[in-house]
């Protein structure tokens, strides 16, 4: 069962190595240790939501591209297959408030 931080760890790695920067200049800029930034890219460390959101700034990322990286390689992991529409059945006015979301 693939674990949610080491994929969140995987896509901040991959889109650093990607702009060729270094984890000091990311730490640097997303104010946050070095050694920390490295254990969250490694799956060692849960990174809150803040510090999520102050590594993705430091990316150039929104944080709704790095969630949906994650989400889209943990449904290949669990080889599952996400439908691009919602079932009808979720869509009938007759459920009423769920429905309307």
């Amino acid at each position: 069962m693939p674990l949610l931080r080491h994929e969140i760890g995987d896509v901040l790695r991959d889109v650093r190595q990607l702009q060729g920067r270094t984890l000091r200049e990311v730490s640097h800029d997303a104010r946050v240790s070095l050694g920390y930034l490295s254990e969250v890219e490694r799956g060692q460390k849960e990174a809150s939501s803040e510090l999520l959101a102050s590594i993705c700034q430091a990316l150039d990322i929104p944080l709704s591209y790095l969630l949906r990286e994650v989400s889209d390689r943990l449904v290949e992991q669990e080889g599952m297959v996400v439908p691009d529409t919602l079932p009808d059945d979720l869509t009938d006015p007759s459920l009423g408030s769920l429905a309307g979301r």
